[in-house]
């Protein structure tokens, strides 16, 4: 996607090398402090971060969090006023995508999801993992919490660093940039399930297949698992693009739009897919009612020729006193003959009719 334009027009210059001066906490995984797009030298504290930005009057805070618990979140909503109801949202996480507008701070939960490589789509146990991001963002800060191993921020966090003309923006350039990432990992996703599908729906169709509907329906689960991240997200972006609150500025705002007019195509696809998939579903257990029936009608032609031979030994395996050609050396040759005849007769109409 296009990157945001700059304010004040000034160009990437090379960061200083930053002097470790606090050591950070296990779950807070970075806490730093931009100015004029810049990146400030040194690892910082909640605390000295924002009384950094308090006596410079200009520049923003970003503190990127992992999965911390109740106390070890506290101290951190204090200092910047978080909602006391959000941040348990964000400390319990499980939540839905979703926009929430707390005085002076927004609350956005985003669901990532990462695609699972499997062998086969016909043997995969998962298809679509799933986490969370959650993002706080107030007029001179943003705070991200994580949730699950595959939503990393790094990389986000370096190539914004990369770009100071777009972090100049602010907080906002971030929470825009977050989303951008989310929104390209489901088009990510939808790309490989879509092979996926494809792959599936040749086997389904091709002769003799051995893709079971309990196969497919997993594979559709995971689908909706991907829908539920991705349907609730188009009303969040969609306020933020029509101006919802001044934290979003105006050139953010059209970005925004942007990345809602990607999810929109993402929709559209899960949508095709959870379709698609129940087409074949219905398709995989017509084919299994239409085997069974064969095979009853085969059972039931075998049953018939069998039923010939049993009821001829059948008639001379009763205790007569008077049996016709018993005596006769020919008869036993010519009873058997017929009963040949008889078989062969009978299956060579029931070949004829398709029933073997």
């Amino acid at each position: 996607m296009p990157s945001l334009p700059s304010i004040r027009g000034r160009g990437a210059q090379q960061r200083p090398t930053p002097h470790i001066t606090v050591p950070l906490s296990h779950y807070v995984v970075d806490c730093a402090v931009y100015v004029d797009g810049k990146r400030l030298p040194g690892r910082w504290t909640h605390t000295d971060a924002v009384k950094e930005v308090s006596k410079r009057k200009d520049g923003f805070v970003w503190i990127g969090l992992h999965e911390p618990d109740a106390e070890q979140i506290e101290g951190i909503a204090e200092t910047f006023g978080l909602h006391e109801l959000a941040v348990e949202d964000a400390v319990h996480a499980h939540q839905r995508p979703k926009l929430e507008r707390y005085d002076n701070t927004l609350f956005m939960v985003f669901k990532t999801v990462r695609y699972v490589t499997n062998e086969s789509p016909d043997t995969a146990n998962e298809i679509v993992e799933s986490g969370e991001i959650m993002v706080f963002l107030g007029k001179d800060f943003v705070i991200t919490v994580r949730h699950g191993n595959h939503s990393g921020l790094s990389k986000l966090r370096h190539v914004l660093e990369e770009d100071p003309e777009r972090l100049e923006i602010g907080p906002a350039a971030v929470m825009h940039a977050i989303a951008d990432q989310v929104v390209d990992n489901y088009l990510e996703v939808t790309d490989h399930i879509e092979d996926d599908i494809d792959r599936m729906e040749e086997r389904v169709f091709a002769p003799r297949s051995e893709v079971s509907a309990e196969q497919i329906y997993m594979f559709k689960r995971e689908v909706v698992e991907l829908r539920r991240a991705v349907m609730p997200l188009a009303n969040p972006l969609r306020r933020l693009a029509e101006g919802y609150t001044p934290l979003i500025p105006e050139q953010v705002r059209a970005f925004f739009r942007d990345v809602d007019d990607h999810l929109t195509e993402v929709s559209e696809r899960v949508t095709a897919f959870d379709e698609l998939l129940t087409t074949l579903v219905d398709a995989t257990l017509a084919k299994i009612t239409l085997q069974q029936n064969t095979d009853m009608r085969k059972i039931t032609s075998w049953v018939a020729i069998i039923s010939v031979p049993t009821m001829v030994v059948g008639v001379y395996g009763m205790n007569f006193d008077y049996m016709p050609e018993l005596k006769w050396k020919f008869g036993y040759p010519l009873i058997m003959s017929l009963v040949l005849i008889a078989c062969l007769t009978l299956y060579r109409i029931l070949r004829r009719n398709r029933w073997l």
